[in-house]
């Protein structure tokens, strides 16, 4: 038998706690944009918000796949011309990526696509609401990042 409280007899700032993983589910797939700019907007902005080099292992980690799926979308991505390899600037024998204009110019189009879609699903919020949930969002973000970075750390 569980002693854990039946939903009825949750408070209801735990209710809206347990709903948090679904919404976020919801929110990605809600991105106005095809499957492949999905993964193409996640390796670019990876990329770009990397504090260092980014290799392909390194993005494969931080994508949370294995190496060849990211290896695949990575060639994918050289081939539209959206990134490029790289020798290191401080081992010459490792490849990192790089953004290329064109990658740089797809990941502020993705960024403006979703500022759109942000303003339509928010259209019935105030100014102050909109504002409000989108620095949280920003900084659960940020403090995501670095959740998982500790989390890696610790595993190794």
């Amino acid at each position: 038998m569980s002693s854990a409280p039946s939903p009825s007899e949750q408070p209801p700032d735990d209710l809206v706690l347990d709903q948090i993983g679904p919404a976020l589910s919801r929110l990605r797939r809600r991105t106005p944009a095809s499957s492949k700019d999905l993964s193409r907007n996640l390796v670019l902005n990876v990329i770009a918000d990397a504090p260092g080099e980014t290799t392909v292992g390194d993005l494969a980690a931080a994508m949370g796949v294995a190496q060849p799926v990211a290896s695949r979308t990575v060639a994918a991505c050289i081939e539209e011309g959206l990134l490029r390899r790289a020798a290191s600037q401080s081992d010459g024998r490792r490849t990192v990526l790089e953004l290329t204009e064109h990658g740089e110019a797809e990941r502020n189009r993705f960024a403006a696509e979703q500022r759109k879609a942000f303003q339509e699903i928010t259209a019935a919020w105030s100014p102050e609401e909109q504002i409000q949930f989108a620095r949280l969002l920003v900084r659960y973000g940020a403090d995501a990042a670095a959740w998982s970075g500790k989390q890696a750390t610790s595993r190794d």
